[in-house]
């Protein structure tokens, strides 16, 4: 949802009503261990000073009041630290920004056992 919130600002701040804004949300099966989700935007990008920076807690390009500079850190520590995926940024000032959302499908429990696709919580049938 942060990540979603912060494209959602993005093409909010870019003030460009001339150009089409949009949010492309896409999912694909990298290969049998792993699923990737892309957020891209066409707002204005990130500057790469800040591409460095914004996994940190409470950095924020937000101003005073708007921003906590919590959401990236909680979105990284959740997908890298307790899903051992992976989070990315892409990102060209003026062009926008795709993160990239790497998880693996089997998750290793505390136990090591592996979680099977029947243990899901969610399962969707064509």
């Amino acid at each position: 949802m942060n990540i979603l919130s912060n494209a959602i600002d993005a093409l909010e701040e870019s003030h460009n009503e001339e150009e089409y804004q949009e949010i492309v949300i896409s999912t694909q099966k990298l290969n049998a261990d792993w699923v990737e989700i892309k957020i891209t935007d066409n707002g204005s990008g990130i500057s790469p000073e800040y591409q460095q920076k914004i996994f940190e807690t409470f950095f924020t390009t937000k101003p005073i009041g708007v921003g906590t500079g919590l959401g990236l850190s909680i979105s990284y520590q959740i997908i890298v630290e307790k899903h051992q995926g992976q989070l990315t940024c892409e990102s060209e000032v003026g062009e926008g920004t795709t993160f990239a959302i790497t998880l693996p499908i089997k998750h290793s429990t505390d136990d090591d056992t592996f979680l099977e696709d029947s243990d899901l919580a969610c399962t969707i049938n064509d």
